[in-house]
């Protein structure tokens, strides 16, 4: 993981042609503590400081009814200046795109950036709608049924991406 997130920081900073503009939005829940640590690596390498945020998607769902009454909202917090920035939208998994519609929805609400390139640590494939990322971790193709896990040392208490596969259950 560590790796996929260096090469991923120094992706973003090469796309951008250096840091100036850059803001680094993390999609609740894991999503913010990787995008945390790209905006600490591009940081440490640039020798600069990162505005940065963080999206509850969960009022921008297309299938918010089918979540029950009273859904869970977490913080959404961005930086005041969205407006003509590259907005790069971190996420840990990339499956169906509907996650990804919903956070470009919400970024759209707080301002016209000039740029928003999605930044995934997994690609599963299975895309429902016509999205995709500009900077990827890694990339695996699943069957349907199959899950993707990411699991991050500031939520679980360890750093891993286990792929459960539905025929049997097992991680690998």
């Amino acid at each position: 993981m560590a790796g996929a997130l260096h090469r991923m920081a120094t992706e973003i900073v090469e796309r951008n042609q250096g840091t100036d503009g850059l803001v680094i939005v993390g999609i609740q829940r894991r999503g913010v503590e990787l995008a945390e640590r790209v905006a600490a690596l591009i940081e440490a390498a640039e020798g600069t400081t990162l505005p940065r945020g963080k999206l509850d998607i969960t009022l921008y769902r297309d299938d918010l009814q089918t979540i029950g009454p009273r859904p869970i909202v977490n913080e959404t917090r961005l930086p005041a200046a969205l407006d003509g920035a590259s907005v790069i939208i971190v996420d840990d998994v990339l499956y169906t795109g509907r996650t990804a519609r919903a956070a470009l929805d919400e970024v759209a609400d707080f301002g016209r950036p000039r740029r928003v390139w999605l930044c995934v640590l997994v690609d599963r494939g299975g895309r429902e709608l016509p999205i995709q990322a500009d900077i990827v971790g890694s990339t695996v193709a699943l069957d349907t049924r199959d899950r993707v896990e990411v699991m991050v040392t500031e939520v679980d208490g360890l750093d891993a991406v286990d792929v459960i596969r539905a025929a049997n259950g097992e991680a690998r």
